[in-house]
């Protein structure tokens, strides 16, 4: 087979967890016997909607909303961390160890800021968790946009908001492994849970191929115990587009609830 895009660009930090995705991907494209084309430069949707594409992970909120019927799901991961377990996961909502706030309801006027606007983890389910304590449609004085998980965390840290919505496999990422990253803040709440980020392939690849990018990927895993236990990642579960169906009904909770936008 000509060289295909592989790419897992969703968890790239801190630097074990990026070496370890490197090395699993290495492996899998042996398995599949697939060379890899350089996906540098690509811009993220373009990369998932590739024809070319043989494996890359996206959110679950874009695989509904921007993504759904153009690409063919191959599995979702199950982590085994504090808040992300069988195949799902959620979002801790973090705020400052010296902030007086306790409840979630306290911040009501406070500073927010998320990771993106079609993010799951950062927008979506903070949206939902907001939704009951909303009042006419805005619950924060102000919603800024950072860019990544990362810098969310960073800005609450550094005192420039108050409150941000962090995957808790991001979070457990870096308070394993990056732990001044985490130093300072505490979990406030924690939202609904989600299914965790697909794996997907192009559409053109159909059901069954995708199985045997799922069977080369669990293989892989097996045959990699040490990238299996950096990543806390077990298997690779089979998953579709109904399993992600939740977050769109997430999104039209919050809707009905009068919170359609979080401001």
């Amino acid at each position: 087979m000509p060289g295909r895009y592989a790419a897992l660009l969703m968890y790239v930090a801190p630097s074990q967890v990026r070496e370890a995705n490197e090395q699993w991907l290495t492996r899998i494209l042996e398995l599949l016997q697939v060379g890899r084309r350089d996906a540098e430069g690509l811009e993220l949707l373009a990369l998932f909607r590739a024809p070319a594409l043989l494996l890359s992970q996206t959110c679950g909120y874009p695989l509904m909303t921007q993504l759904r019927g153009q690409v063919q799901v191959v599995g979702r991961p199950r982590y085994e961390w504090p808040d992300s377990s069988a195949g799902m996961h959620c979002s801790v909502i973090v705020g400052r160890d010296t902030d007086p706030r306790t409840e979630l309801a306290d911040f009501k006027g406070s500073r927010g800021v998320i990771n993106d606007r079609h993010s799951n983890s950062g927008m979506n389910l903070f949206r939902h968790r907001l939704a009951p304590l909303q009042q006419a449609g805005r619950f924060f004085a102000s919603v800024a946009i950072s860019g990544a998980h990362q810098q969310s965390l960073r800005w609450v840290r550094e005192g420039w908001a108050d409150l941000a919505s962090i995957d808790s496999v991001t979070f457990a990422y870096l308070a394993r492994y990056a732990p001044t990253e985490v130093a300072g803040l505490r979990i406030v709440a924690r939202t609904a849970l989600s299914p965790s980020l697909p794996y997907i392939t192009a559409l053109s690849c159909g059901s069954v191929e995708a199985e045997r990018i799922r069977e080369a990927m669990n293989l892989a895993l097996q045959q990699l115990p040490h990238v299996s236990a950096t990543l806390g990642l077990q298997e690779v579960l089979p998953a579709s587009e109904a399993d992600y169906q939740v977050v769109l009904d997430y999104q039209r909770e919050a809707r009905v609830a009068g919170y359609d936008v979080l401001v």
